[in-house]
């Protein structure tokens, strides 16, 4: 039976979408991963995408969704959030988590990578532990 996990920031232009990103390639076919925004901008971010090209994922097949285009994966077995606070709405899910990453979208390339990596880490981990 395949995890569930869905991935939740404020625009889902760059953290959520590089965290179902990792999921999917971390993860493979046992995982579902899914990405979803608050208050989507409608694009990925071209850092984010610059960012997963260098690892080999193409990014740019991805699209900025609301929460509405995503609910009817539910139940999660995680919903994992990153500082979006109370713009965060109820899924029906397993756990919550909430990650406090800072948004890389105004960042140079270097500290965007360093945000990158330590999203990876963290999907690692969050993998490991469902």
């Amino acid at each position: 039976m395949k995890k569930k996990i869905l991935f939740v920031c404020i625009e889902n232009s760059n953290r959520s979408q590089m965290s179902e990103a990792f999921a999917k390639m971390l993860g493979g076919e046992n995982i579902g991963a899914y990405s979803s925004g608050s208050r989507p901008s409608g694009k990925i971010n071209p850092k984010a995408i610059a960012a997963m090209k260098e690892l080999g994922y193409d990014l740019s097949l991805h699209h900025s969704k609301s929460l509405d285009e995503v609910k009817q994966y539910a139940p999660f077995d995680a919903v994992v959030t990153m500082g979006c606070g109370d713009a965060c709405p109820w899924m029906p899910a397993k756990q919550f988590i909430d990650w406090q990453i800072p948004d890389p979208k105004d960042m140079n390339e270097d500290d965007f990578r360093k945000v990158r990596d330590q999203i990876k880490d963290k999907v690692k981990d969050l993998l490991g532990s469902l």
